[in-house]
């Protein structure tokens, strides 16, 4: 059966399942911009693998109208140092993996520069990602909000912290696994960070 393509939110950093369903509907890609913003999900938080287990990476966003603000109008909150920590959170749990080095420079852009806009940020995140990937895909951006898509898959709610993935992961090399065990579906860049340009492959 073909299939007929997908709906995804942006999130920052997003998680290794994101990539995975990305890749099946690559060729027909709707990026969700006409939504309101939703606090806990992916679109402002990653999970690593620290050395002390998994770790919440979120990038915090101004207090303004609770669940009613468009996400596109959703503003980054600088009141505290989020980026070094993000950055240094990133080092602390990456720097003696395979290839964090090989992608290091190119992602402190995003813990240097301000962004004023989440999906501003989010959004240049993702292509880089992309990029990193080798992975050339096929978007558009919604432009109102559809409640639901009669022929598309819908990722909007599916991919959340809160929700137990529906794709069983193989396990991979990780930094601290022989501490803490194999966790799976963390953010991308564990994956990367741990398997590089074979990356797409486990994918």
């Amino acid at each position: 059966m073909m299939e007929k393509g997908a709906v995804f939110p942006l999130f920052y950093l997003p998680p290794i399942e994101y990539f995975s369903n990305l890749l099946i509907h690559k060729e027909n890609i709707l990026f969700e911009n006409a939504e309101n913003f939703q606090k806990q999900s992916y679109r402002n938080r990653a999970t690593i693998h620290s050395p002390n287990g998994k770790l919440d990476l979120i990038v915090p966003v101004i207090k303004g109208s609770k669940s009613h603000t468009k996400v596109k109008d959703v503003r980054i909150s600088y009141d505290f140092q989020w980026q070094r920590m993000h950055l240094m959170s990133l080092q602390t749990s990456y720097r003696s993996s395979a290839y964090f080095e090989y992608y290091e420079d190119d992602l402190s852009i995003f813990f240097e520069k301000k962004w004023n806009f989440l999906f501003d940020y989010n959004e240049e995140v993702m292509s880089l990602i992309l990029r990193f990937l080798k992975l050339n895909i096929q978007f558009k951006y919604t432009e109102t909000f559809e409640k639901s898509y009669q022929d598309l898959t819908d990722f909007r709610d599916i991919i959340h912290p809160k929700h137990n993935s529906l794709i069983h992961f193989k396990p991979y090399f990780q930094v601290f696994e022989e501490r803490n065990g194999f966790f799976p579906n963390l953010s991308i860049v564990d994956l990367l960070f741990n398997q590089g340009p074979q990356s797409i492959k486990y994918l």
